[in-house]
């Protein structure tokens, strides 16, 4: 693993700004700059993580975080119970920036298959 900070290091940490709509002591949440939906917000956990495979055990307990605070974030943008959950893992499933992050996207009908 690199020693240089991740794009969403640099945004957690306040050395490159970010619309931030939710922070606690286990995640932050910023509006991505490229939205695919009208709501589309990146859900980071604080703790370096690259990929969903490189949690451990010790890391449940983060992961139920994320899993429960996602929905309230989604309700406060006004899109309810109806939104997406995406995270992209790996290079080969579009995942740009290996720092763990989930995408929360809504408010706007979402097809199926996602692509």
């Amino acid at each position: 693993m690199s020693d240089e900070k991740t794009l969403f290091e640099r945004i957690i940490d306040g050395e490159i700004p970010g619309d931030i709509v939710h922070e606690d002591e286990h995640c932050v949440a910023f509006k991505d700059i490229n939205p695919g939906a009208p709501v589309h917000i990146l859900l980071v956990p604080r703790k370096p993580m690259p990929r969903l495979q490189d949690g451990t055990p010790d890391d449940q307990g983060l992961l139920g975080h994320l899993m429960l605070t996602a929905p309230k974030i989604a309700a406060q943008h006004g899109v309810g119970d109806a939104f997406r959950l995406v995270v992209n893992n790996g290079a080969d499933a579009g995942q740009s920036v290996f720092h763990l992050h989930l995408h929360i996207i809504g408010g706007r009908p979402l097809k199926w298959p996602p692509g």
